[in-house]
């Protein structure tokens, strides 16, 4: 995915842009890198709630596979893909139907329909009797399991690695976000978002505005155009991206636990403008903590006072599922 971003930020201020970084820098890098990559994740996680990551560890060609593959899947007839909805409730694994979710507060649900995949536990975990079962089409596309796996655990690295950075700023310990997400409920949707249908609700959109549930959000760039959010002035900003690289944005639930320090910034998927009414995949990565971990708010971050309440991640993320009209 590659647009132009042309949003002035105010009279007196030059071109805003997300930064792009070098994930390298950090893994591979010297410490002058490394404290360099640092502030400057810091940094552009509080100005935008987003970065964009280039040299990291996931394989532009498994990325360009995972395309291939939905692609196929989406081309499948309605009845075969709603033979694999979820009998538990949420749609937290496999497919959700065209037109299900829609943005917290939003009056029409989203142009899309997605596939869930869960974490992948052994059989001797207790996560078992919390997390659902993954579902796979094996019938139809024998690779779709051990594809999504390899990128699912590709992605958690990759965001891993993001985390443990955001400690030192943060001032807690460098494995502070290790145990907060091991074993966690992270979900990787994989999205399609078909031509614009004739007769539509002129109020619905690909993506309505809306902030992310998780930790971080980790988008590997799309296949077309689209992405926007919501700089602090208000102004909506096109997000720029070079294909293979991953679009990184913060969460509610880091939000939280930074009392706002790093914003979840508001953010949307809007219909084609170019006069194109195509197709657009996208395969974001919803990084969350265990079930009973607990989101308080960091010492270094209360200032004057903790804005929210103290919650468990398991708790929040029903309640978000419920507010977007996957849960009742």
């Amino acid at each position: 995915m590659r647009t132009t971003e042309t949003a002035s930020h105010s009279e007196n201020s030059t071109l805003r842009k997300v930064p792009t970084l070098s994930l390298a820098s950090y893994t591979t890098g010297s410490s002058a890198e490394k404290s360099k990559f640092i502030d400057e994740l810091f940094t552009g996680l509080k100005e935008y709630g987003f970065i964009i990551l280039k040299d990291h560890n996931v394989k532009a060609a498994d990325l360009h596979k995972a395309y291939e593959i939905l692609e196929k899947f989406y081309s499948l007839p309605t009845a075969v893909k709603e033979s694999y909805i979820s009998p538990n409730a949420g749609f937290q694994r496999g497919y959700t139907p065209f037109g299900k979710e829609h943005a917290k507060d939003s009056p029409v649900m989203d142009l899309k329909e997605f596939w869930h995949v869960g974490r992948v536990l052994a059989a001797d975990s207790e996560l078992r009797n919390v997390y659902p079962e993954n579902i796979w089409p094996t019938k139809e596309l024998p690779e779709f399991q051990t594809h999504f796996v390899k990128l699912f655990n590709a992605l958690e690295e990759a965001g891993n690695v993001m985390l443990e950075a955001l400690t030192m700023p943060l001032e807690v310990d460098k494995d502070f976000f290790a145990r907060m997400t091991k074993d966690g409920n992270s979900i990787l949707r994989l999205l399609h978002y078909p031509p614009i249908p004739d007769g539509v609700d002129p109020r619905c959109v690909r993506a309505a505005a809306h902030e992310d549930i998780n930790f971080i959000t980790i988008l590997p760039a799309a296949t077309a155009s689209g992405l926007q959010l919501k700089d602090r002035d208000g102004t909506w900003l096109d997000v720029d991206s070079e294909p293979d690289t991953l679009i990184v944005d913060v969460g509610d639930m880091l939000a939280r636990l930074t009392n706002d320090v790093l914003p979840s910034t508001t953010h949307r998927v809007i219909n084609p403008q170019d006069g194109t009414n195509g197709h657009r995949y996208s395969m974001p990565f919803f990084m969350h903590p265990h079930p009973q971990a607990m989101l308080s708010c960091l010492p270094s971050c209360k200032g004057t006072g903790a804005k929210y309440a103290d919650i468990t991640g398991q708790d929040f993320l029903m309640q978000r599922l419920r507010e977007i009209g996957l849960l009742k």
